[in-house]
This record gives structure tokens, C-alpha cells and sequence, in this order.
């Protein structure tokens, strides 16, 4: 990404002059690549094939380094969010600071993108309000900052049942980059909840699962939350560090993950972990 032109500011008296239908074509280059990116696309079957087709042909259409969507759970009506990124700003901290429920910038700027029903930037570069084709939410510099989403853009499919969001985009908001999300975003639906529908159904397949952890199995599980190693957590339990081994492969097989860490973090997920333990 540049991020000289990422981080640079546009004036917010400058007057914005919307770039006129018939200018909003794509080039003979960007269709090529549009069809090459969507026939791509009907091959996505893992998180992996994801990161790597937006990697391809995508940036070329729209650049960026983080990507954050989401599809709705039917049974809840709530999105299940995910993430990807190229950059090391953009973490699991920031992510869950982003997606928090009506104060995070990514759940404050969905509900901007209800209401206009196009898609919506977000910058300190230009002030609120609608254009063209697009909408804009204006953020504080210190908001914008801390996100360290910088410049990013919102659009949806369908009556709200997928989003993303576009974070650090290699260029300043436009009706260009507008236009491409929109043709994008039936193709980025369909390979979202084809991707995302699978891990629900997982989710809820591992959810079952769970009621077979044993009483102590759970117990190692909140400590393993904790960050604690085995000796500790053997410690505290009072049995040996062999035994808490043994039970840790079982959390593992039967979470259906590949490490203690990758455990602690789906059981938090799965609201298994009691926060106020210790």
C-alpha cells in the first residue's frame, strides 16, 4: 500500500464534483480482469483460497489490506464476523474493538450503510453526507487512528444478509471504487456464505460436541484461557502434569483444532470460558 497517499489529507473545504455516469465504465484491462476475478471466485472453498484470490486480480481492482465481512445467522439474525489481513496494525484487538456491538466503528458504520443503501466510506478526509454514488461517514482523527483501519468502505447484499468492509485502501475514497463494490458484491455474497455457512454449520457441530467435555476437561479449559502452562495448571488442580497433557489432547481433538492457544480461542468464541475465572 502507499501509505504517503493513504495518510495524506484532503482539505475538508474542498469541494467534491462527482465523477458524471458515462465516466464510470470499466476499462477493457479492468472487465478482463473482472471476469477473470469472479470466474476465481465459483473455486473458493477455504479461508486460504479467500486470501489468496483477493490477493490476485482483486487488488487490481480494489486495493486493500484488511478485509472484514460477515454473513447472518439465520437462527440469530446476528452476523458472524471474520477477518484477513496483509498488515500487522490490524489484530485480533482491533478487530473485536471494531465489530463491538453499537460502539465499535465497523457496527456504527453498517448502520450508516442501512440507511443510505449505498456504499459508504469511512474517512476523515471528506466530510458527511451523500454523493454521486456513494455515502460518506466522517470520523475524528483520533477514532480514525486507533482503528487502524484508515480509509475504509461498507457495502451489503440483499436485505443486509452479507457485508464488507475494505480497510486501508490503496486509494482515496471515490465513485470508482464504489461502482467496482457493487459489481463485486453478488459474487463476494455468494463465496462469503458458501465459506461462512460451512463454519456455522461446523461451529455448531463442535457446540454438540462440547456437552461431552468432562467436568475437569472444562476446568483445564479456563485455564488454558488464562494463558496458563500445564505445571500450573497442575498445580492448581492438584494432579500431575501428565494428567492436565492427557486432558489438553482431548480439548483439542474434540474442539477439532490444532493447538492450545487455537482451543482457547474457539471456546472463548463458543462462550464455553467463564470470563471471571481465575
Amino acid at each position: 500500500m502507499d501509505t504517503l497517499m493513504a495518510r495524506s489529507q484532503v482539505s475538508s473545504n474542498a469541494s467534491f464534483n462527482p465523477t458524471r455516469e458515462e465516466e464510470l465504465t470499466l476499462t477493457d484491462e479492468q472487465r478482463h480482469v473482472f471476469m477473470e476475478v469472479v470466474e476465481e471466485s465459483l473455486k473458493i472453498s477455504q479461508n486460504i483460497h479467500l486470501f489468496k484470490w483477493l490477493q490476485g486480480g482483486f487488488q487490481y481492482l480494489l486495493g486493500h489490506e484488511v478485509m472484514v465481512f460477515g454473513v447472518k445467522d439465520n437462527h440469530e439474525n446476528l452476523y458472524k464476523f471474520e477477518y484477513l489481513t496483509s498488515v500487522r496494525y490490524f489484530n485480533d484487538a482491533k478487530f473485536n474493538e471494531a465489530i463491538k456491538e453499537k460502539t465499535g466503528i465497523i457496527q456504527r458504520a453498517i448502520s450508516a450503510w442501512k440507511v443510505a443503501s449505498v456504499p459508504l466510506f469511512v474517512t476523515n478526509l471528506m466530510h458527511d453526507g451523500m454523493h454521486n454514488q456513494f455515502a460518506v461517514m466522517n470520523v475524528n482523527e483520533e477514532e480514525f487512528s486507533q482503528s487502524e483501519l484508515q480509509s475504509f468502505i461498507v457495502h451489503g447484499y440483499g436485505e443486509h444478509n452479507s457485508i464488507v468492509i475494505f480497510g486501508r485502501l490503496h486509494k482515496k475514497p471515490s465513485a470508482e471504487i464504489a461502482k467496482i463494490l457493487e459489481m463485486l458484491m453478488p459474487h463476494l455474497h455468494c463465496t462469503l456464505s458458501n465459506l461462512l455457512t460451512g463454519k456455522i454449520k461446523t461451529l455448531q457441530t463442535v457446540v454438540k460436541t462440547n456437552k461431552k467435555l468432562s467436568s475437569r476437561e472444562s476446568q483445564v479449559i479456563q485455564y488454558l484461557y488464562l494463558g496458563k502452562t500445564n505445571w500450573e495448571i497442575s498445580t492448581i488442580l492438584e494432579v500431575s502434569p501428565l494428567t492436565v497433557k492427557n486432558h489438553v489432547q482431548n480439548i483439542i481433538k474434540k474442539l477439532n483444532v490444532t493447538n492450545r492457544r487455537q482451543a482457547a480461542t474457539k471456546a472463548a468464541k463458543m462462550g464455553i470460558i467463564k470470563q471471571h475465572s481465575s
